[in-house]
């Protein structure tokens, strides 16, 4: 039987380009997406083409908890076991001080780190089980914050931190560690060809990422990192060689 793995925020960018790529090492997915149903679809269609039954959907809020729960029994339903979970899925907007709400912190905090907290402990058992992994999708920003950012800074340090500790309590069964990515792919909102240029000359490749980078990334530590635990890999260019 075809190895599983549960990717969240499956749909595009970066947690579809991991799902891509892992389909081609064979493993059965369940991907996961919240509105994005149009490109879900487009995906699982696409992959089941190459390898049929191959591919399902799951559709969740990771902002509930409960949903978060559903959502680890929906995915063990299907294979009956996980090999490997991704954690990708994530909110991600300014919020300068002064003018955060609540209800910021409860989206950024809740996409980025409480829903991968809670999804891990609830998989925790099958990936004990199966000898499995954990790879969380954390940011450069986890160490030095991104200026009009705080949350989201705060919550992929928490990420950062949450690995490790996972890291420690999963062992020796289970894997867990993280990708940090950097200038990888544009937002969805608009950035100015200045700000743009301004970013890319503190790259020392002089050049933005592509998802496959990250997707490579992640293949890596679910296929061929097997004495690495608790570790962020950082994939930027070398961006923080010049923070």
């Amino acid at each position: 039987m075809s190895k599983v793995a549960l990717i969240t925020g499956a749909a595009r960018r970066i947690g579809a380009a991991c799902a891509r790529l892992l389909h081609q090492q064979g493993y059965n997915l369940i991907l996961h997406y919240r509105t994005a149903l149009r490109e879900s679809r487009q995906l699982a269609e696409d992959l089941n083409a190459i390898r049929p039954d191959s591919v399902c959907l799951i559709k969740a809020d990771l902002l509930e908890l409960d949903q978060v729960n559903t959502l680890a029994e929906q995915a063990l339903a299907f294979w009956g076991e996980l090999d490997v979970l991704v954690n990708n899925a994530s909110l991600f907007y300014a919020g300068k001080i002064g003018d955060v709400t609540e209800q910021d912190w409860n989206d950024l905090l809740g996409s980025n780190l409480k829903a991968p907290f809670f999804l891990s402990q609830a998989l925790a058992p099958a990936l004990v089980r199966r000898g499995g992994c954990i790879v969380n999708i954390a940011d450069i920003h986890a160490e030095r914050g991104l200026q009009g950012f705080p949350v989201y800074s705060i919550a992929k340090a928490g990420v950062v931190a949450m690995t490790k500790c996972l890291a420690k309590e999963l062992a020796p069964k289970v894997r867990v560690n993280a990708v940090a990515p950097g200038a990888i792919l544009w937002p969805d909102h608009q950035l100015s060809d200045e700000r743009k240029v301004e970013i890319l000359q503190k790259v020392a490749l002089q050049r933005c990422g592509h998802a496959d980078d990250i997707a490579r990334a992640v293949r890596f530590l679910v296929e061929e990192a097997d004495y690495i635990t608790g570790h962020i890999l950082t994939v930027d260019g070398g961006r923080m060689l010049f923070s």
